[in-house]
């Protein structure tokens, strides 16, 4: 049976052949685009998702990413070094038949994260998140597209990076003075929103998968929007959620669970990884069958922040541990 793994997106250092030869090497089954934030601004997930943006642009201020009214430096840079990583890709893909996944900062991630001209975030500003999201529809039907013209053979799998996603439910985003929150954003606009982007995946005919690695995963709702994967930290998961859990993979999401820590730390034997997955998959009351068709093993978040070496060893950790999971899903 196949082993159902992959990456979250990040990796450490910064030579996009060497990143390209590990997540594909790597993961054979399922290789995902790597990003390296530690080229610096513009390499990050921010900065390279805003750079795919169609008539808007962004620079880096001190606080972070501010809209600009004409592209610059760092909107350049942005761009080339995703042509150097796409590059890389399509070197390590040739003849490749398969999923493949890319990713990119979600709607609402991107609009708490990047500033209007006077320094708050957009996400305060209803007309400019809407503009913002057209934008990024706009640009992600042009990166697709290109991805499928370099990798033919590709199943594209679209991963949105919306780690601050819980946060702009709850109005725990802060302003940019630090001393208040921006107000909740109403679920149905949220939900939409995301409904509307995950339909740019449709002219390449892939699926769309959504990854937070904070508390309190709102399952139900990403399931709502068109997501058929949610990717999460699996450490973070409480029994609170068990039921949202439970719905959304009777409803056919898949589960992309990260099991394998981001950071260096010991690797447990492979199996011991996804125990945690099998005794979910029991209380849930769910056909152990299933597990390894509902659920692909990740590490918990991006690998930037590990040593290269750690980096190649949780990767090679989460195939094991996946195949563990579909040889003895009891």
């Amino acid at each position: 049976m196949t082993a159902n793994a992959t990456g979250v997106g990040s990796l450490p250092g910064g030579d996009a052949r060497e990143a390209a030869k590990t997540a594909t090497g790597s993961f054979e089954q399922f290789p995902y685009l790597p990003e390296l934030p530690a080229r610096g601004p513009g390499a990050d997930m921010i900065g390279r998702t805003l750079g795919l943006l169609v008539e808007m642009y962004a620079h880096v201020e001190p606080s972070g990413w501010r809209i600009s009214d004409r592209p610059g430096r760092d909107t350049r840079r942005s761009r080339s070094w995703l042509g150097e990583d796409l590059d890389a890709l399509e070197e390590f893909t040739q003849g490749y038949r398969g999923r493949l996944k890319v990713q990119a900062v979600g709607p609402w991630t991107l609009a708490a994260a990047l500033e209007l001209h006077g320094g708050e975030a957009v996400l305060q500003d209803p007309g400019a998140c809407r503009d913002l999201a057209a934008s990024l529809a706009e640009g992600l039907r042009e990166h697709l597209a290109d991805v499928r013209r370099r990798v033919p053979g590709a199943e594209i799998v679209l991963q949105f990076d919306e780690p601050s996603l819980t946060a702009v439910l709850l109005g725990r985003v802060r302003s940019a003075s630090g001393y208040r929150t921006y107000r909740a954003i109403d679920r149905q606009v949220v939900e939409g929103t995301l409904r509307d982007l995950s339909a740019v995946t449709e002219s390449v005919g892939g699926e769309v998968v959504v990854h937070s690695c904070a508390p309190e995963v709102p399952f139900a709702l990403l399931r709502r929007a068109g997501a058929s994967g949610v990717s999460f930290d699996f450490s973070l998961l409480t029994e609170r959620e068990d039921d949202a859990i439970g719905e959304t993979v009777e409803d056919g999401l898949k589960l992309f669970a990260g099991v394998v820590p981001g950071t260096d730390a010991p690797l447990s034997d492979p199996g011991g990884s996804v125990m945690g997955v099998r005794k979910l998959w029991r209380r849930l009351g769910l056909a152990p069958g299933t597990l390894a068709e509902s659920v692909v093993v990740t590490p918990s978040c991006g690998l930037a922040g590990a040593s290269p070496a750690y980096a190649r060893a949780a990767q090679a950790h989460c195939v094991r541990a996946a195949r563990s999971l579909a040889d003895n899903p009891e």
